[in-house]
């Protein structure tokens, strides 16, 4: 069932949703490529970790799989439709349903990672649509054509929104020139507010939410701005230009990939943004309305790598030189780096997960010294370009290429 645009009065909740609800989604729990495990293997042997499973049949796409207790889920393209595959943690398709079409025009399949909370989970296709599905059944609940139903645009490579839940809103970043960002209910798919933001397309951003005492913000790029916006009420409350690219030079395609969620912690922001200002960490003010530079570094061009922050150390790839570097929380300077070239990365149980786009997956010892290598295999099933996030869940590191899905045992024994 298709919504219109219509705007509905928003819900007052009474009581504070917050990740204890268990959202299971996009890099973790909190977004922030932290996986909360312990007793993992330290270092791999040459072969790397044992391969639980593999399947190569869940089509074409880029999206990392989602990990609940008792659920794998997962979307691909086959011949031009969007599926979502659930799966057991054990490599069971349990079902598979359509959410319409998929992106095909170039990097062919789907981009989102699922997120689920509930018995409900929400799908983004590359082509902007979003989609809710009941988890048990995978029937359809209801769903959002983005440029017809929100007036939105696309991007020159598909979106690639993971959704993001609060309280009963779902959020999507059409990218509309007076629909830009919306808040949906999350089990309806009626329109909450709309914020018109810079009216620019959207910036292949997963957004990120930052709990305060007096509000919630909603933190995500479009093509040329990092926006702040008040997530109860839709209200525009500060943006961050990426002015590194002329007005008159700018167009799809040119300075407007922004895929890494930022990160929040202890009133600062941090985001790496390889066609935009390079790495940044901004100040927010108590209130969530105010923001101050702190410090940029513009020679971290990580465009969709992702990062991760161990206590008073950043983690990031960077694309040019290839390599994974150490960047100071407080300073911003490069204390260390290695070659293992350009790749996503993750943490868990005090260990740094990167999985490059030659395909190969290294684990890293971070710190306080230099950066270590301690294992590394080559994924060797699947197809296209090494381009997905990988996941940790209950001791198995999931690792999504192409149309083929692997499973690695990386417990301690």
């Amino acid at each position: 069932m298709k919504k219109k645009l219509f705007l509905i009065p928003a819900l007052c909740v009474l009581f504070f949703y917050g990740y204890t609800q268990n959202i299971d989604q996009w890099r973790g729990i909190a977004r922030d490529g932290f996986y909360a495990e312990n007793n993992l293997l330290k270092s791999w042997p040459p072969e790397g970790p044992t391969l639980l499973w593999k399947t190569e049949n869940v089509g074409n796409g880029y999206g990392s799989p989602t990990l609940t207790a008792d659920r794998l889920y997962v979307t691909g393209e086959i011949d031009t439709t969007g599926y979502l595959f659930a799966f057991t943690p054990q490599g069971k398709l349990l079902w598979k349903s359509d959410y319409g079409k998929e992106w095909v025009v170039n990097y062919q399949g789907s981009r989102c990672a699922p997120t689920v909370l509930g018995d409900l989970i929400y799908v983004c296709s590359g082509l902007g649509n979003l989609a809710c599905f009941e988890t048990g059944t995978g029937t359809k609940k209801w769903e959002v054509d983005m440029v017809k139903d929100l007036h939105g645009r696309f991007t020159l490579f598909g979106h690639a929104e993971s959704s993001l839940i609060d309280g009963d809103k779902v959020f999507l970043i059409p990218g509309g020139k007076d629909t830009n960002v919306v808040a949906m209910n999350r089990f309806t798919g009626n329109i909450i507010w709309i914020c018109k933001g810079q009216g620019e397309i959207p910036g292949y951003n997963s957004p990120y939410l930052i709990r305060l005492f007096n509000r919630n913000v909603l933190v995500t790029f479009t093509a040329y701005s990092l926006l702040g916006i008040d997530a109860a009420t839709g209200e525009l409350l500060w943006s961050h230009a990426q002015d590194n690219i002329p007005v008159a030079e700018r167009k799809p395609g040119n300075g407007d990939t922004h895929s890494n969620t930022v990160y929040y912690e202890n009133g600062f922001i941090y985001y790496f943004a390889g066609d935009g200002n390079g790495a940044v960490k901004l100040e927010l003010s108590a209130d969530g309305k105010v923001i101050r530079q702190v410090w940029r570094n513009k020679t971290i061009d990580n465009y969709m790598g992702g990062f991760v922050k161990k206590e008073n150390n950043l983690y990031s790839c960077v694309s040019e030189k290839k390599q994974l570097k150490c960047i100071d929380a407080a300073t911003g300077m490069v204390t260390d780096s290695l070659k293992c070239g350009t790749g996503n990365i993750i943490l868990s149980d005090n260990m740094l997960y990167y999985y490059n786009q030659k395909g190969e997956v290294k684990l890293i010892k971070p710190g306080p010294g230099k950066l270590e290598q301690t294992g590394s295999f080559k994924i060797s099933a699947g197809s296209k370009e090494h381009f997905s996030h990988p996941v940790i869940r209950d001791g198995v590191l999931y690792v999504r290429h192409g149309n083929a899905l692997m499973a690695y045992d990386i417990r301690k024994k």
